[in-house]
């Protein structure tokens, strides 16, 4: 079970009845994608105002969460706080289906209030995803890895680079007896 299901017991269903919720608690695993979300079981605080509505109960709310990804040019670990704000309606089931019965497509797709009960997980995970980048990077400007000894360019010397030797030519150097050097060319005979 979900650590971010809230009881709605005390919300009366009365049209305009409101409940304010604080949530201090840990993040959960999956709350964002493979390559960015909330750590889990850092920590994750959630302020939230519950509203009954004649179709069920809106939610609007923010989070506090510790973000953690890798740069994706350099893999240096990204870590930072994020805040997110999400604002959804939580159907009673009927509505929902009162909804599929009139054609709406999405109503496969609606968050469902539970008897006694609603999950605020799926619509905080929409909200995070939604906010992340979808390519995290340590800063805009990084220069990413070299492709030749896979160190980061930014904590290498200015005007780093690797002699890369042509390999075509590994075959004159077989007509004159010398050893080609490993990128295949003779020494000193490739080019730069």
């Amino acid at each position: 079970m979900s650590t971010l299901v809230i009881d709605i017991v005390d919300l009366p269903r009365q049209v305009g009845s409101a409940k304010a919720v604080h949530l201090d608690l840990v993040a959960p695993e999956g709350l964002g994608t493979e390559v960015i979300g909330a750590a889990p079981g850092t920590p994750l605080v959630i302020d939230a105002t519950l509203t009954s509505v004649d179709d069920g109960v809106l939610v609007r709310g923010g989070a506090q969460a510790h973000v953690h990804a890798e740069c994706v040019r350099c893999l240096r670990d990204i870590d930072q706080e994020r805040r997110v704000s999400f604002d959804e309606l939580y159907y009673l089931p009927e509505a929902a289906a009162a909804q599929r019965a009139e054609g709406d497509e999405e109503a496969d797709d609606v968050f469902l209030l539970g008897d006694t009960s609603l999950d605020l997980e799926p619509a905080l995970r929409d909200a995070l995803v939604l906010d992340l980048p979808l390519r995290p990077l340590c800063r805009e400007d990084c220069a990413g890895l070299c492709p030749h000894c896979g160190e980061r360019l930014d904590d290498l010397p200015a005007g780093h680079h690797h002699e890369v030797l042509d390999p075509r030519w590994s075959a004159l150097a077989g007509l004159l007896g010398e050893d080609p050097a490993p990128g295949g060319a003779p020494d000193g005979q490739g080019q730069a």
